[in-house]
């Protein structure tokens, strides 16, 4: 009798927007040019990286190869940007076109975001700072926190965990990141009596160096321009792949937040009372 095969998971990190609240001199940023109002953390579970990364690969490589492409700037590799990686924001209209009909035909992708509204965070911010015990807003904060609410009940049920984040400035955060895995772990463990043994391996990588994290920011993207910008197109282009989107501030119902699921899809009409309001609630 064979053993099992132990079965691996491989998860991809990356954000949307910023986690940014405010200038050097304490000034509120929300909202103003290159400061987003949403902050979306996106997780893309893939079956299977390698032909994922060959997929990109093979196509980056096409794209370069195309004469129409030729004195296109990010296509040059002194610019470092499409020509080294895809990546949403930088990419040529054509191509990202190109990379959305990839990750449409793949299979074996499934994606989940968290969104949380820079409004009512900087309205914690603000109680907590009333409450005169020094404390300071740090931007990963809000990262680290989306991290456990995106993390939370998807660490149970494989035998390993192999996680790769996008990697954020200079400074490693690899620790930081996988104290903030083991606290959702542990909580979801705690929360239903259960044990879990799943090993965990925690990476940091730049996307060039893994293809996954140029797919997982190509969705985010389009979360991001759903809410930002209220364009749907992207996301409803992927379709059934983009699983569950968490609204963790849309508590207008529940104080979970809002879950918009394959059944349930997030669009832009739902997210339009956002919109007609200067603040959202919390």
């Amino acid at each position: 009798m064979t053993n099992k095969q132990s079965e691996v998971r491989h998860y991809f990190i990356d954000e949307g927007g910023d986690s940014t609240l405010f200038s050097r001199g304490g000034r509120v940023l929300i909202g103003s040019k290159g400061c987003s109002r949403f902050f979306v953390l996106g997780l893309l579970d893939v079956t299977d990286p390698m032909a994922l990364q060959c997929s990109l690969e093979n196509l980056r490589k096409q794209l370069l190869g195309n004469p129409y492409f030729r004195d296109v700037p990010s296509m040059q590799a002194e610019k470092r940007k499409t020509a080294i990686a895809f990546h949403a924001k930088d990419d040529p209209v054509e191509i990202r076109w190109e990379v959305f009909k990839l990750l449409r035909a793949m299979r074996g992708l499934r994606f989940f975001a968290v969104v949380a509204d820079k409004h009512s965070v900087l309205e914690y911010v603000r109680r907590r700072n009333e409450d005169g015990s020094g404390y300071r807003y740090h931007p990963n904060e809000l990262y680290d926190s989306l991290v456990r609410r995106l993390l939370n009940e998807k660490l149970h049920k494989s035998d390993t965990y192999k996680i790769f984040f996008s990697r954020r400035g200079k400074s490693d955060r690899t620790l930081a990141l996988r104290e903030a895995i083991e606290t959702a772990r542990s909580q979801f463990a705690q929360k239903h009596g259960i044990a879990i043994g799943a090993s965990l391996q925690v990476f940091e990588f730049s996307p060039r160096e893994q293809a996954g994290l140029q797919a997982v920011d190509y969705f985010t993207w389009a979360i991001q321009r759903l809410y930002e910008r209220h364009e749907e197109r992207y996301v409803r282009y992927l379709g059934k792949a983009v699983r569950v989107v968490l609204d963790i501030d849309d508590k207008r119902k529940s104080g979970a937040g809002k879950y918009y699921t394959r059944k349930s899809p997030i669009r832009a009409d739902l997210l339009a009372w956002r919109h007609e309001r200067e603040k959202p609630g919390i």
